[in-house]
């Protein structure tokens, strides 16, 4: 069975109730318990750990957010080398049209 056994307190802050009603609930046996020295667990089915959750979407995110810095880059080089061919390209075509053809003398 995949479980655990939570604290009143802690049932009390996962089922976001107040911890008298978490009580009402052992006392009208609402909820499976268990009493180890005098200090109450409640059994939670299929209990998931939030704060795990939350651990895992931050390293999801951090993840991605290296991933795009990652793509952010080469993209900037990219964009610079385009640049560059485009400066090249451009001064040729300033040499070229400095450089016009003669006209040929018999016309």
């Amino acid at each position: 069975m995949d479980g655990k056994w939570l604290s009143v307190l802690e049932f009390a802050s996962y089922k976001n109730k107040s911890i008298s009603t978490v009580r009402r609930y052992i006392k009208a046996n609402r909820v499976k318990f268990k009493d180890e020295n005098g200090k109450y667990f409640i059994w939670v089915k299929n209990y998931q750990d939030e704060s795990n959750n939350e651990e895992k979407e931050l390293f999801q995110l951090k993840l991605e957010n290296e991933r795009l810095k990652k793509e952010n880059r080469v993209i900037k080089e990219e964009i610079n080398e385009l640049k560059m061919l485009v400066q090249i390209y451009e001064s040729n075509q300033a040499l070229n049209k400095s450089k016009l053809p003669e006209i040929p003398a018999d016309l």
